[in-house]
């Protein structure tokens, strides 16, 4: 206690986000976690994004107008402001160290819909991107929702068998043609699909075209239900 004592003196816990003197490691200042956008109150109940009322839980228009094949889902904050710089700065610059934050913001955003004996999966990387960025941001959150859920984490169950590039400056029926095909289950990991209530996790949702792709891989190998949670949902208003 005296080593951690006097390490906290030479080392002060900071803000993940902007670096300021916070009272807890792996914490957010006031400001930072102000505009981080947290989803509190009312929510779409199968992509998390919040919905004008007291606390109630429906779909929004995207969802019923598209169609999910997952059956929730749950999202930590919208794609703006500081929660923007959170997910770039796991995504691209290496803060890996964000994982742990992130992971415990989704764990306590998916539990209502968190259940016993599910299996944790993460949305997938090509080989190819994961040897450039040499992680998969989103096996390391799902890593840690798992452990704190106390479920087993799968991060392999899924593969994407073809790199797809980037989603960004595609309209929606751009983004769900370019995974057509993409992602399958990993043919070690079948068995483990049979009658599995899978719990997709990714970083950011736009159109789910990337989730949508992976719940559908799930399903057809046989899994009885998916679920599915982000860190960061991107809203039309955001």
């Amino acid at each position: 206690m005296g080593l951690q004592a006097a390490l906290r003196l030479i080392y002060p816990p900071q803000c993940v986000a902007c670096g300021e003197a916070v009272a807890s490691d792996f914490g957010l200042c006031g400001p930072c976690w102000r505009d981080t956008g947290f989803i509190t109150g009312s929510l779409c109940d199968l992509c998390g994004v919040p919905l004008p009322g007291d606390g109630d839980v429906a779909q929004c228009d995207d969802c019923l107008s598209i169609g999910r094949p997952w059956d929730q889902g749950r999202a930590v904050f919208l794609y703006r402001e500081t929660g923007r710089k959170l997910v770039l700065g796991l995504k691209h610059a290496d803060r890996i160290d964000l994982a742990r934050p992130a992971g415990d913001w989704l764990y306590r955003a998916a539990g209502p819909i968190l259940g016993a004996g599910m299996l944790v999966a993460p949305v997938p990387l090509h080989w190819r991107r994961l040897f450039t960025r040499r992680y998969n941001q989103s096996a390391l959150i799902a890593a840690r929702v798992a452990k704190l859920a106390g479920l087993a984490h799968v991060p392999d169950l899924l593969q994407r068998i073809r790199p797809t590039g980037t989603q960004e400056g595609r309209n929606r029926a751009e983004r769900f043609g370019n995974l057509s095909g993409a992602i399958r289950v990993h043919r070690a990991r079948v068995n483990r699909m049979k009658g599995a209530h899978v719990l997709l996790v990714d970083d950011v949702m736009t159109s789910g075209a990337t989730l949508a792709a992976c719940a559908e891989a799930c399903l057809a190998a046989g899994a009885a239900r998916v679920s599915v949670s982000v860190l960061a949902r991107v809203a039309k208003d955001a």
